[in-house]
């Protein structure tokens, strides 16, 4: 008899056709994949039925589309298996076919905090509402409902508005709120409906779109709170802009299809801004239909603002690092939802927390470490993880990570019969706490904190705590700081682009939401609409679409790649007490974690100067890194690389400049970036350099020694020169140079690698 587990040689043939027949099968599987193609001279596609006509005549039997894509990208999604794929691919005008890749979302008092509302309540009309303009949203759906997206006193959308609203015949849509689609190829059956028959709904059953969407451009909303907590007006950044809601998203998966559909539908309907809180690892950029759809939107001069991620505080962590998008980190502003841990031993610590119910000063509650029982990982407090550890009537110290929710933790110690938790920080979010709402009394606190608690619990016999509520408290510093989850550079894609581009509020951010949030008990106590505080990069981009819309209202004809210049050299390096901008280990953030620095919305309406980028640059920066096949799917056209001026990364006139030498880098040779800068200020006009960089860090020159505009919309060229190190071990130098003016200050961060020689 063969041994257990190996076939004998008389079944060996019958395993053999058992694997073959199993590669068969595996090769009969449908699987989703965006096609890429290009018409021949012989295809005339004069309108979207001959173009998707033409898309049908690659299509096996029995096979439908799943999207057809008109605006952003040549080709279309389609459910095909490996052999029906093999077969299209040898057809003319096949290009490439990309497998359909899943995204996930980067999941009040900021206008004021942002200098766009005054001290008496009102709005700062300096920096204008946004009037005119419409901002895309692609998300998980929106709540029509809300008062955040009211239409009240708003004028009709512009006549180039071309959406729709498809919330299943209910008359939902207004001047505010001026279109809604769905896009779900998870459930659609390709008719509107899903496979059981019922409508497809862009109504969030999620909340993070409504959070989102209302954060560009809510309306004006009194009497915002969340169960008592950051109590105010709550109003979106460009509160008289029109929004448009993609629903791209479910309750946790996007789809690249869906989204590539989605950008193609925005596009189409006239929005002026794309706003996305949502992303993935990153690929090469004709790999990443995310950054294949907002190529062409770019191009066709709408401005797209992209979440980084929420993978940091670790390098090269970076989602959505395109040059023609804004990529926005995330940091905080000067309010805490603050809570009190105080220790038997007389020691506090302050921490955060939404949920803040009726305590009594006076109680102490035993405490006791989730990590001091037997089961693995059991200081994360996953969903089971306090079984059999005695925590009942007991506040209990939780630990941050682990891929366990920070408000599921307060479940499971809830449902373990806890009185309260601890949340507290690991060394690598260092200081970065956030105010959830929790399910139980709970206290956010930074590692140090936490650490300190521990070693009490581990030094007494019966430790003991209580949690104390201190409410909203306002000015708080320092402000704004990076906070840990922010995604970092450098960009893995093109090092010679520095990114992020900007950091904008992400942390604790009131914004609308579809329901009631918070224990029972707790929220029975308070009426109204209902918001939430979230945070993520996922909060931040929409701030930034916001304002990105109040300079395009104002600046209407400025391209895409001009509005960004105006938001990334007017940021501010330093917080709101003149100090550097701190990262969560209470250090200066650097450039890879901050970009150009927090967003001056104010300064950004008057820039002076301005780094435009035409598309045709994208094209010569993209045959720097990809053959013709590569590039013609960006472009969605035949692009021959060898007749385009190819721009090195360092080269593109972006608005940051980024210089890496490569140890096989001569090091007699210094390297030069040239740049050129337009004059949208005031003329005549002369500007002066000057370099803000550590002493004796590098030697670094710009010529010509000033910059003199005589009239507006003025061209000038500089060059910078930057010389290598010829000793010393493999360092990043980073600061910037300002161009000054006596009006003006346009800074552009400057970043610098050197490889040891």
């Amino acid at each position: 008899m063969a041994a257990f587990g190996v076939p004998s040689l008389s079944l060996l043939p019958f395993v053999l056709l058992a694997l073959v027949a199993a590669v068969e099968s595996a090769g009969d599987e449908r699987s989703t994949f965006i096609v890429h193609v290009q018409p021949q001279a012989s295809h005339v596609l004069g309108t979207a039925d001959d173009r998707k006509a033409w898309y049908n005549s690659f299509l096996p039997e029995n096979v439908r589309l799943l999207h057809a894509y008109h605006h952003v990208a040549s080709g279309f999604a389609v459910r095909l298996t490996r052999r029906e794929l093999d077969k299209m691919s040898a057809m003319p005008g096949f290009v490439a076919a990309v497998p359909d890749r899943v995204y996930k979302l980067h999941t009040t008092h900021t206008p004021r905090f942002l200098g766009l509302d005054t001290r008496q309540g009102g709005r700062n009309y300096s920096a204008g509402s946004g009037d005119g303009v419409i901002i895309g949203v692609l998300d998980s759906g929106v709540t029509p409902d809300h008062p955040s997206f009211s239409g009240d006193g708003m004028p009709a959308p512009p006549a180039k508005w071309k959406g729709r609203c498809d919330f299943n015949g209910r008359s939902v849509c207004n001047n505010k709120l001026i279109g809604a689609r769905v896009f779900d190829t998870a459930v659609s059956a390709g008719n509107g409906t899903t496979s059981t028959g019922a409508p497809l709904s862009p109504i969030d059953e999620d909340g993070h779109g409504t959070h989102t969407s209302s954060t560009a451009a809510g309306a004006v909303v009194p009497g915002a709170q969340v169960l008592g907590q950051g109590r105010g007006t709550a109003s979106g950044i460009a509160p008289r802009a029109h929004v448009a809601m993609y629903k791209v998203c479910g309750l946790e998966d996007c789809t690249s299809a869906d989204i590539l559909a989605g950008i193609d539908a925005a596009v189409a309907d006239g929005c002026d801004i794309i706003s996305m809180s949502l992303g993935g690892p990153s690929l090469p950029y004709p790999e990443d239909s995310i950054a294949v759809g907002t190529f062409a939107a770019a191009e066709k001069g709408i401005f797209v603002s992209m979440s980084a991620g929420n993978s940091g505080p670790n390098y090269t962590t970076l989602s959505n690092e395109a040059p023609w998008m804004l990529t926005v980190a995330a940091s905080t502003m000067d309010r805490l939802i603050r809570t009190r841990v105080r220790l038997g031993n007389g020691l506090y610590f302050d921490g955060e927390s939404v949920s803040q119910p009726d305590a009594a000063a006076t109680v102490f509650y035993p405490l006791v470490y989730a990590g001091a029982s037997s089961t693995p990982d059991a200081q994360f407090c996953g969903n089971g993880s306090l079984d059999g550890f005695d925590v009942r009537g007991k506040i209990v110290v939780c630990e941050r990570g682990n891929d366990v929710g920070r408000v599921d933790k307060g479940a499971e110690v809830l449902r373990a019969g806890g009185v309260g938790m601890i949340l507290a920080n690991q060394a690598i979010d260092g200081f970065s706490t956030i105010a959830d709402v929790h399910a139980l009394p709970a206290s956010h606190v930074s590692y140090h904190a936490g650490d300190a608690i521990i070693n009490y619990i581990k030094s007494r016999a019966r430790p003991m705590a209580q949690i104390m509520f201190r409410g909203t408290v306002l000015g708080t510093s320092p402000a704004p700081a990076i906070t840990s989850f922010s995604s970092r550079g450098p960009s893995m894609q093109n090092p010679g682009i520095l990114k992020p581009d900007i950091t904008g509020p992400g942390v604790s951010v009131l914004a609308a939401w579809p329901f009631q949030v918070g224990p029972p008990s707790l929220a029975a106590k308070y009426s109204g609409p209902t918001f939430n505080f979230e945070s993520g990069t996922s909060m931040s981009a929409p701030h930034l679409s916001g304002i990105a819309a109040l300079i395009k209202s104002k600046y209407p004809d400025w391209s895409p790649a001009a509005i960004k210049s105006a938001i990334m050299t007017t940021a501010d390096s330093t917080d709101r007490s003149g100090m550097p901008i701190t990262d969560e280990k209470g250090t200066a953030a650097d450039l890879f974690a901050l970009g150009a620095g927090h967003v001056d919305p104010d300064k950004a309406m008057n820039p002076g100067l301005v780094y435009d980028i035409s598309p045709a640059d994208y094209i010569g920066f993209l045959c720097g890194m990809y053959t013709d096949k590569e590039v013609s799917v960006i472009a969605r056209r035949a692009v021959d690389c060898s007749a385009v001026e190819v721009i090195p990364d360092r080269l593109l006139n972006y608005p940051s400049i980024s210089v890496t030498f490569p140890s096989s880098w001569n090091p007699m040779a210094p390297m030069m970036v040239t740049r050129k800068v337009t004059n949208v200020g005031e003329a005549p006009a002369v500007y002066y350099p000057q370099f803000d960089l550590p002493e004796n860090s590098m030697n670094v020159t710009v010529m010509p020694s000033s910059l003199r505009f005589t009239e507006a919309n003025q061209v000038k060229v500089f060059k910078v020169t930057v010389w290598p190190r010829t000793s010393g071990d493999a360092v990043v130098v980073q600061g910037g140079l300002r161009w000054v003016s006596d009006k003006h200050t346009v800074r552009s961060p400057l970043s610098v690698a050197f490889a040891g020689y």
